[in-house]
């Protein structure tokens, strides 16, 4: 039985899953989470290629449906910041041209979102011409305009090079200073989690047929590990 359920406005609780899982076809992407995201807390989710983090991190969103396990989720704002969002260099595609691409905003709140990740002093440049870092910087900012309770950000220093996702890992610290929102960071780097997250859920690749479905749960059958 799977239920998804809405919070009462103004809980500090933005999302909260419990013992979710999500099946395709015979095969479980995942199985077994559990996962909450608080105002002001910084959750991360860590895995291996292949261990179900995007897939995880879109059923907590209700993007995609659970089969089995209970959500809960606030009534709040939610911003995305892709893995990756590929833009032909032959696309005449400015700066804040971007910021603008799927609603008007006010020149003053554009400019709030350009400021707050550092983009304010480049002007209105090609998006040719960004470097990777300014580029996921600039992505963030667009997540940003809207003021979201909860940031939700998918490996967004990769690509970057090591100095670069440092700097950009400060950045995602000091939104959360000055939002006071709660972040789901999807990751691949355990230090950097442990390091700087409240939380950290831990995906396990895994698989399950029918036949394992319809048993009772094995007591080592688990595909998540919180710490």
């Amino acid at each position: 039985m799977t239920t998804e359920t809405t919070t009462a406005a103004g809980s500090d609780i933005l999302v909260s899953a419990r013992d979710i899982g999500v099946r395709w076809g015979e095969r479980w992407i995942i199985r077994h989470v559990d996962l909450r995201v608080e105002r002001g807390m910084l959750v991360s989710l860590i895995g291996a290629n292949g261990a179900g983090k995007s897939t995880c991190a879109k059923a907590v969103l209700g993007l995609i449906d659970i089969d089995e396990g209970a959500i809960e989720r606030a009534p709040v704002a939610v911003g995305y910041v892709p893995q990756r969002l590929s833009i032909s260099p032959t696309l005449p595609l400015t700066l804040r041209r971007l910021m603008t691409l799927t609603g008007r905003f006010p020149r003053r709140d554009i400019d709030a979102a350009l400021a707050a990740v550092g983009l304010d002093r480049l002007g209105d440049p090609p998006i040719a011409t960004l470097s990777g870092g300014e580029f996921q910087r600039l992505l963030l900012a667009r997540a940003l305009i809207d003021r979201p309770d909860l940031l939700v950000l998918d490996e967004p220093a990769q690509g970057v090079d090591l100095s670069g996702a440092g700097v950009f890992h400060e950045l995602i610290e000091e939104v959360r200073r000055t939002l006071g929102c709660g972040i789901l960071i999807i990751s691949h780097d355990l230090e950097q989690a442990v390091k700087t997250g409240d939380d950290v859920v831990v995906l396990v690749p895994h698989e399950h047929d029918e036949r394992a479905h319809s048993q009772e749960r094995p007591a080592t059958d688990s595909g998540v590990a919180a710490g």
